[in-house]
């Protein structure tokens, strides 16, 4: 039976607005932030959603429960979900750091080395396989229903262009904060019919 997935990254958080990089767990949304939850919140009301599933980040969990409450739905925290750590990097505001993670993400993506990291922080393949592990575990339990994914801009990049066979089509298109796009499961093959732009 078919899986429907909602994914988006989390909305507008401090640590964007402040160019800090990592995983950066601890950062909350912003007032815009807020309100463009809510506004996906609206977008999303006429979803059937059973769940949502969100990163153990702060921002993706706040992004999640303004989801949630408009439906009265549980949100589940997934560890697996969170962003691509940077290791000894983290937390950096370093304009040096921040090309270098988008140029590893490019090497993922364009050039499908997914061996390429950020110092001493997660390899593609390491990121690849904990959301792709989610993501399986999720559509396991969700048989023929709808649910949405909270998670970050590169996780969930490099993640779905790999299940769905986008590959280089999803570069110099961010996933822009708050925005859902689905991600359908068929019981064989992923599919994403519509990339945001």
């Amino acid at each position: 039976m078919s899986v429907r997935m909602w994914c988006l990254r989390h909305a507008e958080s401090e640590n964007v607005t402040a160019g800090i990089a990592g995983a950066v767990p601890w950062s909350p949304l912003t007032e815009r932030g807020r309100r463009q939850a809510a506004e996906t919140a609206r977008v999303l009301g006429g979803e059937p959603i059973t769940r949502i599933y969100s990163s153990t980040a702060l921002r993706a969990q706040q992004a999640a429960a303004v989801i949630a409450s408009r439906q009265c739905l549980d949100v589940v925290a997934m560890a697996d979900l969170v962003e691509v750590g940077i290791g000894e990097y983290e937390g950096t505001t370093d304009p040096a750091v921040r090309k270098q993670t988008a140029e590893v993400l490019r090497a993922w993506i364009i050039e499908h080395d997914l061996e390429q990291r950020v110092a001493n922080g997660e390899s593609g393949r390491e990121v690849f396989a904990r959301m792709a592990a989610a993501f399986r575990q999720i559509a396991s339990a969700h048989r023929g229903e709808t649910v949405a994914v909270v998670g970050h801009v590169a996780s969930l990049t490099v993640t779905v262009a790999r299940l769905c066979a986008l590959g280089s089509r999803v570069w110099g298109t961010p996933l822009p904060p708050a925005e859902p796009f689905l991600v359908e499961w068929d019981g064989r093959t992923w599919h994403c019919p519509s990339w945001p732009m």
